[in-house]
């Protein structure tokens, strides 16, 4: 059969997207090509809020009305927390839930450029605002040799950059007795692999984010200088409200720590407002904090009601729905100037890009290890490889 995978949300949904792609293709179906009509479609899907929830929604209507002879079939995290909301749809033949007590390994395929390497999936917190653990079920991993084992053969197969990708990786090692900076160590010296290569870590809580982990990276051969750590808040009452697993000076301290031994690094901050608890006062504190932090960018969330969480439960301020999008937009604004200045920072210094394959009339693009996206003339040599700038 013809068969097409639509994924919508994360980075570790398209990982896994690609490796039931390759199952697919193992046994002997075939991907559609443009123009081609799909026998079967399968949609991986988001479900982090109700926005997610309902751009799964539209992306299944919108298939079927392109795909009107195809089987739809719909898995992912929307799949696992609302099976029956999602069977009822006129547009789906099937819906397919995953199993939670074991480990199903995964990484990108279709990128030759970079790898996004599944190492640890579920979440073992259970914030009060996130369905996550309910979706993604427990912390889990595989062994590090099994990582070390795939990691080697996308490196192989023409990958120069690894992104170490899950839903809390910073907590590996739950279900195999080992440490995430046991993981990070043992991929810095990848046996059997030759070419240069990049590694850069996913999303990591502060928490979980030790300075070992921290001063590994500043002397490590092929670790990148880039962190993305979860704020979400900057006020302590609402962190606490939030069942976060740190204060807002524990953090300051590691983007502190990350700053003196990498004066250089790239440090995107996930950041979320309108949660229940979050009165103006509080919201205020948590901008004037956000404000000195010396970090790149913010990647900003507006809160949103899930059910079957605690929050929900909590007698609490509620933000009106207006206010929480007027405080996404005092935060996208902070991240806007904050970006411009890493970058107007580092102009003129050098940087090792790495170049990716689109043509984007007459313009290629790539990143340095610390993130900062550049662009040169199309030159198709170039692409997939590393080469020394001045940004």
């Amino acid at each position: 059969m013809r068969f097409k995978i639509v994924t919508l949300g994360c980075k570790l949904n398209f990982a896994e997207s690609s490796a039931l792609g390759k199952v697919l293709i193992d046994r002997g179906h075939s991907r559609c090509k443009a123009g081609e009509t799909a026998d079967v479609v399968i949609v991986n899907t988001c479900t982090v809020t109700d926005t997610a929830d309902h751009k799964d929604r539209q992306a299944i209507h919108r298939i079927k009305r392109e795909n009107p002879q195809a089987r739809v079939i719909v898995t992912g995290c929307y799949a696992q927390l609302k099976p029956q909301e999602i069977a009822d749809m006129a547009e789906v033949d099937h819906v397919i839930l995953k199993r939670h007590d074991i480990f199903q390994g995964a990484y990108s395929r279709e990128d030759r450029t970079r790898c996004f390497l599944k190492v640890q999936d579920g979440c073992n917190y259970f914030c009060t605002y996130c369905t996550i653990p309910f979706a993604r079920g427990r912390s889990r991993n595989p062994y590090i040799r099994d990582i070390v084992r795939e990691a080697r053969q996308a490196l192989h197969d023409g990958a120069k950059e690894i992104i170490l990708t899950g839903v809390n990786i910073g907590d590996f090692g739950r279900s195999t007795n080992e440490r995430f900076i046991d993981l990070i160590r043992t991929l810095d010296t990848i046996p059997d692999v030759e070419q240069n290569y990049r590694i850069r870590i996913s999303s990591c809580e502060p928490n979980l984010l030790t300075d070992e982990i921290i001063d590994f990276v500043a002397q490590s051969k092929h670790f990148a200088p880039h962190f993305h750590i979860p704020l979400q808040s900057g006020n302590n009452e609402v962190l606490q409200i939030m069942h976060r697993h740190y204060t807002r000076e524990l953090f300051a301290e590691r983007i502190e720590h990350i700053k003196r031994v990498m004066p250089h690094a790239f440090i995107g901050v996930d950041c979320m407002v309108g949660v229940r608890g979050e009165t103006e006062e509080r919201f205020n504190d948590y901008v004037a904090f956000i404000r000195q932090l010396p970090v790149s960018q913010l990647h900003v969330f507006t809160y949103s009601e899930r059910a079957n969480t605690r929050m929900l439960e909590m007698d609490l301020y509620v933000v009106p729905q207006q206010e929480r999008e007027r405080r996404s937009k005092v935060l996208h604004a902070i991240s806007a100037d904050k970006l411009a200045a890493f970058y107007q920072a580092h102009k003129g210094q050098s940087g090792l890009v790495l170049w990716e394959s689109k043509n984007d009339h007459g313009t290629m693009y790539g990143f340095t290890e610390n993130y900062i996206k550049v662009g040169s003339p199309y030159d198709k040599q170039k692409v997939n490889t590393f080469e020394r700038i001045t940004i």
